[in-house]
């Protein structure tokens, strides 16, 4: 081992001599001891160079400052006794995988196409071009033009009932006419159940409001309520003269009625202080029994419209027209309530499987003078499903040009007997 280097002596200036010259100070900076309790003297301390004699190394006091160059603190490893969080549970022994092999994977499912809300569209048209009319409500009437009540008539209603092997499907839609100068639907349709017990009947009804008329459109609403509620007077005798086939007993009752409602119009417009021709309807209705054991129905008219009944996909235009006095199913007159009372009235016999229609001219018209209209009611309604409400009126407003009045329908599906 190598002899350690001696150095030679420092002078007064020298690195020896400043640092026993800052020992000093630091000595005289230690607070001293009351004078009964002297503090016994702090040896100084020797300089790296200058090591203390092994004789006068002594341990410093407890009181001593802590060097300004002493180590940092070092806390143990891991959280503290009151940092230390719940100990946590040994983890699993896992089972050594086994060496990969390549695993054929089945192809990812196809995903399901979102369903498709169905959508009927625009109605169907009869023609290479449909009609310049747009097929849906526009202008709504004004209050200040047709009254409140004019206003307040909805541009189309949708109707419908079922009472055992009969269905019912009615609708009444405004035409595009009345549609493009913001008048109201001068139409109405009527589906009501009368009498009682085995006297009850159903009263399927159209009114077609005369277009000169300035509140025919009130006429035809008041002309169905008041023919439901005259022929509710006499459903008994009624439903007996068309279970028994009784003509003149059904054409009396239904003068019976008809008039009545003819009086009744003529006092409403008394109340709105106007003349009774302004009130000018149509009237056509079916009175149908809900006994199944009766085949007869009875129809009652009174102005133009039409009356017509498919059986086995084909349409007979004139049913019950050879009894109704030389007046056709289908005609064109144009006499109306109230100044009007005398209708026509006759008994048609249906089969299981028939559909009985009655109409305003809206639909009579197109529907004897064109073929793709007659043609496409046909085929909708002569399939073993009934039209939905919402199908029916779709159907219903199958479009032609030059047919643009109101519309309006009340239709009977005669199924078997349940």
């Amino acid at each position: 081992m190598p002899e350690p280097t001696e150095y030679p002596p420092e002078g007064p200036d020298s690195l020896g001599a400043r640092f026993r010259q800052n020992e000093a100070i630091l000595s005289e900076s230690v607070p001293t001891a009351p004078a009964d309790e002297a503090a016994p003297p702090v040896p100084a301390q020797a300089s790296p160079r200058h090591p203390a004699p092994a004789d006068e190394a002594e341990p410093l006091p407890a009181y001593a400052p802590t060097p300004a160059y002493g180590p940092s603190r070092q806390d143990p490893p891991g959280p503290l006794p009151d940092e230390a969080g719940p100990s946590r549970p040994p983890a699993p022994a896992t089972a050594p995988e086994p060496p990969f092999t390549a695993r054929p994977t089945a192809p990812a499912p196809e995903p399901e196409p979102a369903p498709v809300a169905p959508e009927l569209g625009d109605p169907w048209h009869g023609g290479p071009k449909p009609p310049l009319y747009r097929p849906v409500p526009q202008a709504a009437p004004s209050v200040g033009s047709a009254g409140i009540e004019g206003a307040m008539v909805p541009d189309l209603v949708v109707d419908g009932a079922e009472h055992g092997a009969l269905t019912v499907r009615a609708a009444s839609v405004r035409g595009d006419s009345h549609r493009y100068q913001a008048e109201p639907r001068q139409d109405s349709v009527c589906v009501a159940r009368i009498g009682s017990g085995e006297s009850e009947l159903l009263v399927l009804g159209v009114a077609d409001g005369v277009g000169s008329a300035p509140l025919s459109h009130l006429g035809s609403q008041k002309a169905c309520a008041f023919a439901a509620g005259a022929l509710d007077r006499v459903a008994a005798p009624l439903a007996t003269a068309v279970a028994e086939g009784d003509l003149a007993g059904f054409r009396a009752l239904a003068r019976q009625a008809v008039a009545e409602v003819a009086t009744l119009l003529r006092h409403e417009a008394e109340r709105y202080g106007r003349q009774p021709a302004e009130f000018a309807t149509t009237l056509r209705l079916l009175v149908v029994p809900l006994d199944p054991a009766v085949r007869f129905r009875g129809l009652l008219t009174l102005g133009d419209g039409g009356t017509a009944l498919l059986r086995e996909g084909r349409w007979d235009l004139a049913a019950g027209g050879a009894e109704e006095e030389d007046a056709a199913v289908i005609d064109t007159r144009t006499p109306a309530l109230p100044t009007t009372r005398e209708p026509a009235a006759t008994l048609i016999r249906t089969l299981p499987g028939d559909v009985l229609v009655v109409c305003t001219d809206g639909l009579s018209t197109p529907l004897a003078g064109d073929q793709d209209t007659a043609g496409f009611l046909a085929r909708t309604w002569s399939g073993e499903r009934v039209p939905g409400p919402a199908d029916f009126l779709w159907q219903l407003q199958y479009r032609v040009k030059s047919y643009d009045d109101d519309r309006s329908a009340a239709v009977l599906w005669e199924g078997p007997a349940r």
